[in-house]
């Protein structure tokens, strides 16, 4: 049984069901985040060496982007193997029956509750492929005022995010092997502070941010302890602000 985590830092992502799209994307869901680009904050944060590729900044599913796992040689009782190590990979998950990438528009995020049945997920539940996201932020629109205005969630103490995902790996018809990842998403109906976004009559989630304390029980777990660290924490860990546009465009 895993460690007793610290408190958890989780972020929202809603529903499935919305009107509002745009390039593609569904708004209701966390289809956007900002990726970690500082290599001395990465290394500090999660105490591996970045890939030497991180990717873009502007994330959203298909995008190529960073991860973190378990070295799958950590538990060889070699000192010089790392215990975790941090790769490249496709923001949606794709899994090993797909018969190519484009399920990654619909892949980037796994509900909690349904993860372990879900055919483009449980097999890397089941085999407790679990990662950590790396990002600055990520990005959710604001309909209070009934027009999304979108809004950048990061951690209230300015430290980057460690989100908890699944990985994959997909091996294309010319025999090329590509990783790919997605964001565990967990009920936020109640959340003092998540709630607030989406539409009043959408469903409430949140993807869960994973506290440094937490980083081996998590990427260790076996699928009978996963679920329980997969909680909430209090809004006073986030900071939420109306987002900037870059180059006169958020969504692009």
């Amino acid at each position: 049984m895993p460690g007793e985590c610290c408190l958890a830092v989780s972020v929202i992502q809603s529903s499935l069901a919305t009107t509002r799209w745009i390039n593609g994307y569904d708004l209701a869901m966390c289809s956007h985040f900002q990726a970690l680009k500082d290599r001395e904050r990465f290394q500090r944060q999660f105490g591996v060496a970045p890939p030497p590729d991180l990717g873009k900044s502007d994330m959203w599913p298909g995008y190529v982007g960073s991860f973190i796992r378990s070295h799958p040689f950590a538990n060889v009782g070699d000192a010089a193997v790392p215990q975790r190590e941090a790769l490249n990979g496709l923001f949606g998950l794709v899994p090993p029956w797909s018969p190519d990438t484009n399920i990654t528009r619909y892949t980037y995020n796994a509900r909690s509750e349904s993860v372990a049945a879900k055919p483009s997920f449980r097999d890397a539940w089941k085999k407790s492929q679990h990662c950590i996201i790396p990002a600055e932020a990520f990005y959710e629109p604001d309909w209070r005022s009934g027009k999304p205005i979108p809004t950048r969630i990061a951690r209230a103490d300015g430290e980057p995010m460690g989100i908890a995902g699944l990985w994959s790996t997909w091996k294309s018809p010319k025999g090329e092997e590509l990783h790919s990842f997605t964001m565990l998403t967990v009920s936020a109906e109640h959340h003092p502070l998540m709630h607030l976004f989406h539409k009043p009559a959408e469903e409430k989630r949140m993807v869960v941010i994973l506290p440094a304390a937490c980083f081996d029980d998590w990427l260790q777990a076996r699928p009978e302890h996963s679920l329980a660290l997969l909680r909430h924490s209090p809004a006073v860990a986030l900071q939420a602000i109306q987002a900037t546009p870059v180059n006169g465009a958020l969504f692009t």
